[in-house]
């Protein structure tokens, strides 16, 4: 009988549940694993510039697949870099596999060259995380290593020597079932009773959605309708809760808008589905809560919660509908949508080309984006002021998705996930909002799409700062300070990449150039020079906000930045009236 490496039980076993692609950067103690895999009929290696590119990417593919992902980083930098990149997976829960390769087993313990302790270092980003140290542990340790991430929906982590690596396999056991992975997971009845009898009494009921109700849909619709509820989405919940939804009156949070605070702060009762929205400030002071959600641990972790439901979205609605009275007093959602109709009207009127005007909107660039973009594109969001405008320009209509750095709150996301979407799904239109800032700190990976042959198209919101962190720093109070970017010329930066690439700073040239772009069969870079003092306002601005922003105006006309107040207040006035 042939040998047959431990390497080639890692990648045969991947390839035996249909993982299709392995993300990194190669290094001398992967070249068991990058060998078995270049060997392998069924599984490609993703080539990144920078390992923690490579996790983004692997979460993208997880995210937009719901299947196991896998990315790789070789021995010390090499898998310390991916622990960025494997944080914002873990916490988007999406099910990802990490092979961190370590340095000779013989050498271990003697502060070798690249020595690390990468049981220590994922921790606190994995559920599982094993040192795969004799043969004898193979397959077990990967096996249960995928199961975790699959059933617990995060990351798992197997780290292993590249001589160990090598070393053949004492069971050649390939078999490895994933069935029945998600069970069913209804609340206790007596509990869904109690529920039904809450809302049922309730005058003013408000739903807030959140990521956890993917795939119900159609029940969520139902059971708005039921209770004559409006729903509000936390902007996780965007893509899975805003298409088809006569009772959507937009999100709240630090990005949303008005109506959707409105239509929380005036209920009665609050019903949170399967969302873990952070923001405590943003909560009914005086509503009733119940909260469903398949993690019992997040129960009552942002508010205080009058009933807690463990039990997934859909299987939870299905059962409580039977429940639920038909109710006729719609005066609630009326008065909820009137105020999302009047907040929505106010955004999109800020999303336009003023005559005359040389300024270019960021709001008028997403809302070209979103007229023009497919009606499948995949879109990715950098943090920061990308993300407020894709929260509030970008429509989903059930086969768009959206992805971003929506709780690790990474910098640089957005290109890395774009070429996860886009070699998962090469038939689809996949389109990177990146910020000068993020595009800036893993530019290399414009090289990846142009080796990967990757045809992303990146709209680059060019404002020549880090514009979200000016934001906070006003809001409290603090003159703008090291968040100035001397930025290249990013079209020239793109052609020397071999990437179609072109510079707009004329909104007349907007739209042209965004079609340009999307049409283009390969990768593509637009960088629009937008307006730098675009605010965003929240739903709502307590006092210390205002107080901040006033002590910002007084500091920053002392310090000689007129110029900057009255660019800031001709800005504004539109979306403060």
């Amino acid at each position: 009988m042939p040998t047959t490496k431990i390497a080639n039980i890692i990648v045969e076993t991947l390839a035996s549940i249909g993982v299709k692609r392995v993300y990194g950067v190669p290094g001398d103690s992967l070249n068991a694993i990058t060998d078995a895999i270049r060997a392998h009929p069924s599984i490609a290696w993703i080539h990144t510039r920078h390992e923690e590119a490579a996790a983004f990417a692997a979460g993208a593919e997880a995210h937009l697949t719901g299947k196991l992902a896998v990315c790789a980083g070789s021995c010390g930098p090499g898998n310390t870099h991916l622990i960025n990149g494997l944080y914002d997976c873990h916490r988007n829960r999406v099910p990802v596999l990490a092979i961190a390769a370590q340095i000779p087993s013989k050498e271990l313990g003697s502060d070798y060259f690249q020595e690390t302790k990468p049981d220590h270092i994922f921790k606190d980003c994995s559920h599982y995380c094993e040192f795969i140290s004799h043969p004898s542990q193979m397959p077990r340790v990967l096996e249960i290593a995928i199961r975790t991430a699959i059933a617990k929906r995060g990351v798992s982590v197997i780290v292993i020597a590249g001589d160990t690596a090598l070393q053949e396999a004492t069971l050649r056991r390939i078999k490895l079932t994933l069935d029945s992975m998600q069970p069913i997971s209804i609340p206790d009845p007596a509990l869904l009773a109690r529920a039904a009898e809450m809302l049922n009494a309730s005058k003013k009921v408000t739903i807030l959605g959140g990521a956890g109700c993917a795939g119900a849909h159609a029940e969520l619709l139902q059971v708005a309708e039921k209770l004559k509820a409006p729903i509000v989405h936390a902007l996780r919940g965007k893509e899975f809760i805003e298409y088809d939804n006569p009772y959507d009156v937009g999100m709240t949070g630090l990005l949303g808008f008005t109506s959707g605070y409105h239509a929380m702060e005036h209920c009665d009762q609050l019903l949170m589905l399967g969302t873990d929205f952070p923001y405590q400030q943003f909560y009914p002071a005086h509503a009733k809560v119940i909260q469903v959600d398949s993690r019992g641990e997040q129960i009552g972790r942002r508010t205080a919660v009058d009933l807690g439901l463990v039990g997934t979205v859909q299987d939870t609605l299905r059962a409580l509908l039977p429940l639920l009275q038909q109710k006729t007093d719609s005066a609630h959602l009326a008065d909820a949508q009137a105020h999302y109709k009047k907040a929505r009207k106010g955004l999109d009127e800020l999303a336009t080309g003023e005559p005359g005007q040389k300024r270019i909107h960021p709001q008028h660039v997403t809302a070209v984006l979103d007229r023009l973009a497919s009606e499948d594109a995949i879109f990715t969001c950098d943090v920061g002021t990308p993300t407020v405008w894709a929260a509030r320009y970008l429509t989903m209509n059930g086969k768009r998705r959206l992805l971003g750095s929506f709780n690790h709150g990474s910098m640089a996301n957005a290109l890395p996930q774009a070429i996860g979407a886009q070699v998962t799904f090469p038939g689809r239109q996949v389109v990177s909002l990146s910020g000068d800032g993020g595009l800036a700190m893993l530019m290399g990976e414009l090289l990846s799409l142009r080796q990967l042959k990757a045809p992303v198209k990146v709209v680059v919101y060019q404002n020549d700062a880090l514009s979200f962190v000016e934001l906070e720093m006003k809001a409290v109070g603090i003159v703008s300070f090291g968040t100035d970017l001397v930025n290249p010329d990013f079209a020239k930066l793109a052609d020397a990449s071999g990437i179609f690439g072109r510079n707009v700073d004329d909104p007349e040239d907007l739209e042209e150039s965004v079609r340009a772009a999307l049409a283009h069969p390969g990768p593509a870079l637009v960088s629009v020079k937008v307006a730098k003092n675009e605010l965003s306002f929240p739903p709502t601005i307590d006092f210390e906000q205002a107080k901040g922003f006033g002590i910002y105006l007084v500091k920053a006309m002392l310090s000689g930045k007129g110029d900057e107040i009255l660019d800031l207040a001709q800005t504004n006035l539109r979306a403060l009236f």
